[in-house]
C-alpha cells in the first residue's frame, strides 16, 4: 500500500495537535510543573513499558536475529551521523564553541519516538512497532554518550548510567519472553492489560512535550531568522533525510527495518536535548531555535519525506 501526501499529513497533523494542546492547558494553568514530575514516572515507568511488552511480545519479526541486532547498529549510526555532519557546519557558521556544541548535538538528535511512534502504530503492521524499539535502543545508547560527549567535549562515559532505565529494561525482557514465546502462555488479562494501559503513553508523553515547551517559551521565543535556523532546517530537514533514505534503499536488511528507517528520517531535532543543554551548561538559546525551525518545517516536510522515501525505496507501509 502506497500513501499520498495528505493522509499523512492527516497523520502527522494530530500528533502537533496534541503537543498544542499540552501547551495551551500550561498557559492556562490546567497543567501545573508541580504535576509534571509524577506524570513523568508514570509514562516512563509504566506506559511506555507496557506499550513496549504489548509491541514485542508475540511480534514474528523479531523471532529474527536481523530484527534484534541490526536496528540499534542503525539507531546508534544515524545520531552519530548526524553529529559529525552537524558539528563542522555549526563551526562554519561562526557559532562559538559551546553553541557550535549545542548546535550539532540537537541537529543530530531526531525526535525518535513521539513524532515517529503514532505514525508506525498508524500504518505500519504491529511487526514493524516492535522494531521501532530495538532500533531506538541504539538511539538512546548514541544519546547518552556520543551526543553527551559532543554537547560538552568529554568523555563518552559521562552518559552511561542514563541508558539503563525502565523502557530498556522492558525492551530486553520482552525479547526474553517473546524468545520464550511468552505471548503464548503468559495469561491473556496481562497482555490485555498491557495493550490497554500501554495505548496511553503516547498521548500523555506528547501533552507533556507542549507543556516543557511552554514553559521554555515563557519568557522568550527564539529568533527563527537567520543563518542559525536555516542551518539546521537544511541539515536536519534536508540533508539528512537524504543520507537515511539513501541507507534504507541500500541497506541488505528487513522491511521493518527499512520502514523504521523511512520514518525517522523524516523527523525534526528532538526536544530533549533543549533541557539537556541547559543541564550540561550548553546554549539553550541554540538548542531552542533548532528545535523550533525544524518542528515548524516539519509539520509540512515529514509527509513529503515519507512519502518520496517509500517511493524512493520501492517499499510500502504495509507489507512487502
Amino acid at each position: 500500500m502506497q500513501i499520498s501526501y495528505w493522509p499523512l499529513l492527516a497523520a502527522v497533523a494530530p500528533v502537533f495537535f496534541i503537543i498544542l494542546t499540552g501547551f495551551i492547558i500550561r498557559r492556562i494553568g490546567w497543567l501545573t510543573r508541580e504535576a509534571d514530575h509524577s506524570l513523568l514516572r508514570v509514562c516512563v515507568n509504566v506506559l511506555m513499558p507496557c506499550l513496549i511488552l504489548d509491541s514485542v511480545l508475540g511480534n514474528p519479526a523479531l523471532s529474527k536475529i536481523e530484527n534484534v541486532t541490526l536496528p540499534p547498529l542503525i539507531g546508534f549510526s544515524t545520531f552519530l551521523i548526524g553529529y559529525l555532519v552537524a558539528l563542522p557546519a555549526g563551526r562554519l557558521l561562526r557559532l562559538n564553541e559551546n553553541q557550535a556544541r549545542t548546535f550539532s548535538f540537537t541537529v543530530g538528535s531526531y525526535n525518535y519516538a513521539y513524532i515517529p511512534l503514532p505514525l508506525v502504530l498508524a500504518f505500519c503492521p504491529r511487526e514493524t512497532t516492535g522494531v521501532l524499539f530495538t532500533h531506538n535502543l541504539g538511539v538512546e545508547i548514541a544519546f547518552w554518550t556520543a551526543g553527551i560527549g559532543v554537547l560538552t567535549g568529554s568523555s563518552l562515559r559521562n552518559g552511561w548510567t542514563k541508558i539503563f532505565n525502565p523502557p530498556v529494561f522492558a525492551l530486553l525482557g520482552a525479547l526474553l519472553l517473546n524468545a520464550c514465546h511468552g505471548a503464548e502462555w503468559l495469561p491473556g488479562f496481562m497482555l490485555k492489560s498491557a495493550h490497554i494501559t500501554g495505548q496511553s503513553a503516547v498521548p500523555l508523553s506528547l501533552i507533556l512535550t507542549g507543556a516543557t515547551l511552554a514553559d521554555l517559551l515563557r519568557h522568550t521565543w527564539p529568533r527563527l531568522t537567520g543563518a542559525t535556523p536555516a542551518c539546521a532546517i537544511f541539515l536536519r530537514m534536508a540533508l539528512l533525510p537524504l543520507l537515511s533514505l539513501l541507507l534504507a534503499k541500500y541497506l541488505p536488511c528487513s522491511i521493518e527495518l527499512k520502514r523504521i528507517i523511512v520514518i525517522q528520517a523524516a523527523m525534526p531535532a528532538a526536544m530533549l536535548p533543549i533541557v539537556i543543554s541547559k543541564h550540561f551548561g550548553g546554549d539553550a538559546t541554540t538548542a531552542l531555535q533548532v528545535v523550533i525551525s525544524t518542528s515548524l518545517v516539519g509539520l509540512l516536510t515529514i509527509p513529503f519525506w515519507i512519502r518520496l522515501g517509500f517511493l524512493f525505496t520501492g517499499i510500502t507501509l504495509g507489507g512487502h
